[in-house]
């Protein structure tokens, strides 16, 4: 008899404090999509992109330049020159793709490091409100889109963004 009591008692202590816990949730898409500096961000990642795209651009070109000329001169080259120009030629290849290889992490880094203090601002802006409204969890509308129905999430998303947008004012004036 006492176990089905505490059963009892667990049981709608339990309900009332999931009755109590507030939950919210945002769009981050949404909010990403709002901040202008954003754009800055994609314009400095689009620059890196392109100095590197030209540099290997520049560097297929000398390949294909020195493919040609070996491929004229063939013919009347030595054996021996023929096996060190081709040597030659693989070594640029392969040092195309390692450079191609090469941006691609310097290009994630770089990306990573830009974009870290947007989501720094998103986290700092989620907070305000969540605490503002006193919700215990907000969750990102986007990882969990799947939910078709509840009764409890508060969307806090625009409000996010207001001060998302304040934040974001600030730290561009840095």
């Amino acid at each position: 008899m006492k176990k089905l009591v505490l059963a009892l008692l667990v049981m709608f202590s339990f309900g009332a404090a999931v009755a109590q816990t507030k939950i919210g949730h945002v769009d981050t898409q949404k909010l990403l999509d709002t901040m202008p500096s954003r754009k800055i961000v994609e314009a400095e990642l689009a620059k890196f992109e392109k100095t590197g795209t030209d540099e290997l651009q520049e560097m297929y070109t000398d390949l294909q330049a020195s493919l040609a000329k070996f491929q004229n001169d063939r013919p009347s080259m030595a054996p021996v020159m023929i096996k060190i120009e081709e040597e030659k030629l693989a070594r640029k290849e392969q040092a195309i793709q390692e450079r191609n290889q090469s941006l691609q992490q310097e290009l994630q880094l770089v990306s990573e490091s830009l974009q870290l203090p947007l989501f720094e601002r998103i986290q700092a802006a989620v907070k305000i409100v969540a605490q503002r409204k006193k919700l215990n969890y907000v969750l990102n509308y986007q990882e969990f889109a799947m939910i078709m129905y509840t009764d409890g999430l508060t969307d806090i998303t625009n409000e996010v963004i207001v001060e998302l947008l304040i934040l974001d004012a600030a730290a561009m004036k840095k």
